[in-house]
């Protein structure tokens, strides 16, 4: 469009250069190149000045085709004419023939691959399928051409006032722009000279800033150090002349605080105003000294008056003024010293004659259980001429046997007991409950102390210096009771007793009784040892003759051992210790030899053999009533009680049937029962009908009667009813064995079954009777 309004407006304006061939335009100049080549025409030359291909030497045939219409250009011939030179000349150059292609050697390489790339162009395609002549089509293509040129031409015509008048406006634009430049730049100086005093304004603004920064961070110090420093009006009223109550404790931090700021910092040793203020601060320190010590003073003669709790009075009161204490230990370390040896010398006296009248008023509940006398293997029976039967031990029934002792274990976090209810009731305690509730009040009152001293003090070893008095008066009686305690039971319970608060105080995290509870513990064991071991020589000494009695039931001796064996039993369960189990077994061994020792004071064996039934007996049964698994030992007695019984069923079975059972063990049995070629080796005799009749009708004639006697012998010999009928049950279980080996015996003697049958009693009528037994038990 540009170039069209150039050409209107001058008309000595230059023809504008040709356009660039197109595509289809080189393609038709390779094929009619490649015409001219292949109908025997000279190949080009290079063009010196224009370094491409110059085709003088072509035929006119070629230049008419390549400057006709088809390849035209302009609106007039001149232009025309140079157009199509132009434009042959591109063609050509465009070809990059190389300088030693000759005419004789035409190369068609690459023609194929070009027709292929321009298959799809319509003026190739019609070119090549339909044969048109080139000239033919050269001037229809130039007709066209001309003919939109026309019509460009005619649109620009009609359009040429609009363009003029966009031509004016554009210049009446670049009027106002050049304006609006002149202005601009104006502005842009006016507007760099604006930038270097915003620049100097910043920069002052800087260093205004980073002044007000430093005199803030002074003005901060500043006022910090005259707060500090200072001492208010109201301040010196309130230490003077004010009471001791919330108000004066803030107060006292705040003296606390102004004393600490004068002896830390550097700053404020090197000041003038330290000169003014500091005796001031020491005046005020002093009177606050001497006011808070007069203070605590009176609270701590407070806990000495008759009946105070000590505890509320320490939790409720003293507790809150806990910062005199620490005010003191800071700034009055002299009066802070006799605070405290004010404090542990009134809570040592006051819990020293606590603990001594609790001692005193439990001394009056107890009750005595055992002495030196009471042993297991101690005779006590009574030497006056009219009595000779045994007399019971003093508490006997608490001096072996573990009872209800018991349950003072179940009940060890329960309060202490209260003297005066106690003694109101009449009510006696063996020592073990009345040593629980002295350890129980021990360790509340030590634990409630321990805490305090930690609170109000922040030191834990005040407490030792507290309680060295309590543990004193404690350890006093303790030494007195000990040495006199002869109650192996009672010892076992206390040991027992100390291991559970010494997990109680564990769980409360208070370690403040762990060497005292520690040595309470290490002196019951070897007075324990020493008890028990009294006990073991008891057995191990004993004298026979004065023990034994005329009497095939339990001995007393016996039923001690075993009550007292499982008393220490059921106190191990939970605890396993193996120094106690070795203790018991020495002392089986030594209520075993004592219980051979007793049964062969009997001039028969039977009453020997139950002698040692009746006690083995009594022995398990009381270890299985005890709730506690007897262990090794009462599988001890267990097989004694299986092999005596054993002992005394043949016993009881020779007493009765004695011909009976010789036969059947010696003649009868399946080991006599031999060859005849062994009979003979051995000459022995076999058994005649002769032998066997007078034992078959003896045993007929009172199998029943014998069984009856049987039964009574072990009724009155037994104590335990279910022991004797296990005993008559096992004896008239064997004795079927032996009649029963004495039938096979009748029945392999010839003759013997016909001879004998009449006065053979049948199996089943001694099952019967056996049976018949049976049902009492």
């Amino acid at each position: 469009m540009s170039s069209l309004l150039e050409t209107l407006n001058s008309s000595h304006a230059q023809p504008p250069p040709p356009p660039p061939p197109s595509a289809t335009n080189k393609v038709a100049m390779k094929i009619v190149y490649y015409w001219l080549c292949y109908n025997g025409f000279p190949a080009p030359i290079i063009h010196p000045a224009k370094n491409n291909l110059h085709c003088t030497c072509w035929p006119k045939a070629a230049h008419e085709i390549y400057l006709g219409p088809f390849f035209a250009y302009g609106n007039s011939d001149g232009e025309a004419n140079n157009s199509q030179e132009i434009a042959f000349d591109l063609f050509v150059g465009d070809l990059n023939f190389e300088e030693d292609v000759s005419s004789d050697d035409i190369s068609l390489e690459g023609l194929q691959q070009e027709l292929e790339e321009c298959r799809n162009d319509n003026v190739v395609a019609n070119i090549l399928s339909k044969g048109t002549k080139l000239r033919e089509y050269t001037k229809g293509v130039e007709n066209n051409l001309r003919q939109v040129e026309l019509d460009s031409i005619q649109d620009y015509i009609k359009e040429s006032d609009n363009l003029v008048s966009l031509h004016d406006q554009i210049r009446d634009c670049d009027s106002i722009l050049s304006q609006m430049e002149t202005l601009l730049s104006g502005f842009q100086a006016e507007i760099g000279s604006i930038s270097s005093d915003i620049k100097i304004l910043q920069e002052k603004s800087m260093d205004m800033g980073l002044k007000l920064k430093n005199r803030k961070v002074a003005e901060s110090k500043l006022a910090k150090f005259v707060e500090d420093i200072i001492v208010p009006p109201r301040m010196v009223d309130i230490i003077v002349d004010g009471e001791v109550n919330e108000e004066y404790l803030r107060t006292l931090e705040i003296l606390s605080k102004k004393l600490k700021f004068i002896e830390v910092e550097h700053i404020v040793k090197t000041s003038k105003a330290l000169k003014d203020v500091q005796p001031e601060l020491e005046k005020l320190r002093q009177k606050a000294v001497s006011k808070v010590f007069e203070f605590i003073v009176q609270k701590l003669y407070a806990l000495r008056k008759p009946k105070t709790n000590i505890q509320i009075l320490q939790q409720s009161v003293l507790l809150k003024y806990k910062y005199v204490v620490s005010f003191l230990k800071e700034h009055g370390k002299e009066v802070y010293i006799e605070v405290r040896s004010a404090y542990i010398d009134t809570m040592n006296k006051v819990l020293s004659a606590h603990f001594r009248a609790y001692i005193q008023a439990l001394e009056k509940l107890q009750l005595d259980i055992a002495t030196s006398s009471d042993l297991i293997g101690v005779d006590t029976r009574s030497t006056s001429l009219f009595s000779r039967g045994r007399e019971p031990l003093k508490n006997r029934s608490a001096v072996y046997a573990l009872g209800e002792r018991i349950n003072i274990l179940k009940e060890i976090d329960q309060p202490a007991l209260i003297p005066h209810i106690a003694e109101a009731s009449s009510t006696k305690y063996p020592y073990e409950v009345l040593f629980r509730s002295l350890h129980k009040l021990l360790m509340d009152t030590a634990s409630s102390e321990y805490l305090f001293c930690d609170d109000f003090f922040g030191e834990e070893t005040i407490f030792y210096e507290i309680f060295a008095g309590p543990f004193s008066v404690i350890d006093e009686h303790f030494n007195s009771i000990l040495p006199n305690c002869f109650d192996a039971i009672g010892l076992m319970i206390m040991i027992r007793i100390i291991h559970q608060h010494q997990l109680i105080m564990s769980r409360r995290r208070i370690p403040c009784l762990d060497s005292y509870l520690d040595k309470v513990n290490i002196s019951l064991w070897p007075r324990f040892k020493m008890v028990f071991d009294m006990h073991l020589n008891s057995l191990r000494n004993a004298n026979v003759r004065a023990l034994w009695e005329d009497d095939i039931h339990p001995h007393y001796v016996m039923r001690r051992y075993a009550e007292f064996t499982s008393s220490l039993i059921h106190l191990n369960v939970e605890y396993g210790d193996g120094q106690l189990e070795l203790n018991l077994e020495r002392l089986r061994m030594a209520v075993d030899d004592m219980l051979i020792k007793l049964a062969k004071t009997f001039p028969k064996t039977k009453p020997q053999t139950v002698f040692l039934i009746n006690n083995y007996d009594m022995t398990i049964a009381i270890l299985k009533e005890a709730g506690a698994d007897g262990g090794k030992i009462q599988l001890h007695f267990e097989e004694l009680l299986k092999s005596n019984t054993a002992i005394f069923v043949e016993e009881l079975l020779a007493e009765h049937f004695g011909e009976l059972i010789k036969l059947v063990k010696t003649r009868a049995s399946e080991e006599a029962v031999v060859s005849s070629k062994e009979r003979e080796r051995e000459r022995a005799a076999p058994i005649t009908v002769g032998e066997v009749e007078p034992l078959v009708k003896d045993f007929g004639s009172r199998w029943k009667s014998a069984i009856e006697l049987m039964h009574k012998d072990v009724i009155t010999s037994f104590s335990n009813f279910l022991c004797g009928m296990e005993i008559l049950r096992a004896a008239l279980t064997q004795l079927l064995l032996y009649y029963t080996r004495l039938s096979d015996c009748i029945k392999r003697i010839p003759g013997g079954s016909s001879a004998l049958n009449k006065d053979l009693v049948s199996i089943s009528s001694i099952m019967y009777e056996i049976r018949k037994y049976s049902r009492t038990f």
